[in-house]
């Protein structure tokens, strides 16, 4: 492997600034891991390789000339397949969006171009976002680079693997119950989901317009901020988009990195730990709790007490805004079509194409939300789902009254084996039971690796929340966390990664 590839997209973009590198040669040396690796990884469902060489050639012509777009110009990085990339095929995941290429960019995506950054390619996801583990990809799983018979985490899985699998320095998700912490978590590697509205969710292709909410992923701390610094702020093709500028959120890594948090207070959420959380999980979580009161912090216990109630009311809200969403697809205007014989009509070609093009999950989900939203149902559902939201942002609101930033594990347990729950919808779900109360609260979250399981050597992940339009609280917190791990650990989390087995 390039010794460029194991480099942060810190470091790799001083470099380029000081012409040590090129751009074109540190997206060839991603280009070529991609082409070692990713047969047995599967982060990656497709590769452009032309665009981000060429996308080089042009960051490599500003830096020549002292004029750089961004602080990452230059450095390349792997997009969601659910975000839209004007000329690059963008599925979410599905057979019924197959060969789809989009004639405009969403608003990431022009951000990132804007910016430099050389787009590697598209990667894996559960079918429209609808998963825990990336299983449910219509194109086949992705594989965890820790142990490529377990899961990736959902449904972002082909980011963070395409980042812990040293594939990309830098990548995009979405996360709309978790789907950027809990892969996050699961692999090693640095999660972020924004304050929702804080990145534009214009050109995502929607699975929940209430909950869905972009952001980084990376390897460290630093990277997440600077990527996210490039792609937040107002967008007014996104109604839901704030007005706020985006925080200094450089600088309070800087802060936090230091080690000192004297005087912040840290909420440990009582509801977020115990049964059914894994043992190993638990026990790095405490040690990083620990850290946080060497750093000076003061932790107490907090309560929300309507967090038990919060993944029912998830997956009652998201199927609902899922079932209206998808509703898009109806195989007259784009993507698949399916044609009956005979004399078939709009009906039977909508029937057929959206019985060939969806996957069990979407169907599932689809069907529940229907119900939900269906007379006579509406207020006994999906109306009391939104009466538990509405507790629990209250129950947001009385914690952060008196705490600055909460915490948890990530993800209950570390990364399971393929197929192990996939017969067991219930199970998958409540891999995001960590995760949930934040997308239906609007808060932002963060997911730090925390260390390994002592059972089974698999990375686990410590959650930091923080209230609405503070984020930068959550990189001060998760850059603390990060640089006492390191220096207990004598270097990143990710250097503790098997090397992959690429004969597979």
């Amino acid at each position: 492997m390039s010794d460029l590839t194991r480099l942060t997209a810190h470091q790799q973009a001083e470099l380029l600034a000081t012409g040590e590198v090129s751009s074109v040669e540190l997206t060839r040396a991603h280009l070529d891991r991609i082409a070692a690796v990713d047969g047995a990884v599967h982060a990656f469902l497709h590769v452009d390789e032309h665009g981000a060489i060429e996308a080089a050639r042009a960051a490599d012509d500003r830096l020549s000339k002292g004029e750089p777009a961004s602080p990452l110009d230059g450095v390349p990085i792997a997009v969601k397949d659910v975000i839209v990339t004007r000329g690059l095929p963008s599925t979410a995941g599905s057979r019924i969006l197959e060969g789809w290429v989009p004639p405009y960019d969403a608003t990431v995506t022009e951000r990132l171009r804007a910016g430099g950054l050389p787009i590697l390619g598209k990667t894996n996801m559960d079918e429209f976002a609808m998963g825990s583990s990336t299983e449910h990809s219509a194109y086949g799983p992705t594989h965890n680079p820790w142990d490529l018979d377990r899961i990736p985490g959902g449904s972002g899985g082909g980011s963070a693997a395409a980042v812990a699998a040293f594939e990309a320095p830098l990548a995009i998700g979405t996360d709309t119950g978790g789907s950027i912490r809990q892969p996050g978590a699961v692999t090693g590697t640095v999660g972020v989901k924004p304050t929702y509205g804080a990145v534009s969710r214009y050109g995502l292709i929607a699975l929940a317009n209430s909950l869905d909410q972009a952001g980084p992923v990376t390897r460290t701390v630093l990277d997440a901020a600077l990527l996210h610094e490039l792609i937040g702020g107002h967008d007014p093709r996104d109604s839901t988009s704030l007005t706020d500028p985006v925080p200094a959120l450089v600088e309070a890594v800087r802060a936090g990195a230091a080690g000192d948090l004297s005087g912040l207070r840290v909420g440990v959420v009582k509801e977020l730990g115990g049964e059914g959380f894994q043992p190993g999980v638990e026990a790095r979580f405490a040690e990083s709790v620990e850290l946080l009161r060497d750093a000076g912090a003061e932790v107490v216990e907090v309560s929300c007490p309507h967090f038990e109630h919060a993944l029912a009311a998830y997956y009652l809200i998201l199927p609902s805004e899922a079932s209206s969403n998808l509703a898009r697809f109806d195989a007259m205007r784009y993507g698949l079509r399916v044609t009956p014989e005979g004399d078939p009509s709009a009906e039977d070609v909508m029937r057929a194409t959206r019985d060939a093009g969806f996957g069990d999950e979407v169907k599932r989900r689809i069907i529940l939300g229907t119900y939900a939203l269906s007379s006579g149902y509406y207020d006994a559902y999906y109306g009391q789902a939104q009466k538990i939201r509405t507790l629990v942002q209250r129950d947001f609101d009385a914690a952060f009254a008196e705490v600055d930033v909460l915490v948890s594990p990530t993800s209950p347990t570390t990364a399971f084996p393929l197929g192990d729950k996939l017969s067991d919808p219930i199970s998958m779900y409540r891999q995001d039971i960590a995760t949930i109360p934040a997308n239906l609260a609007g808060v932002p979250g963060i997911s730090v690796p925390s260390g390994v399981a002592d059972e089974d050597g698999l990375p686990v992940g410590l959650q930091v929340l923080a209230p609405q339009r503070a984020d930068d609280r959550l990189y001060r917190v998760g850059a603390a966390v990060e640089a006492l791990l390191e220096e207990r650990w004598g270097g990143p989390m990710l250097a503790q990664a098997p090397e992959l087995e690429v004969a597979r």
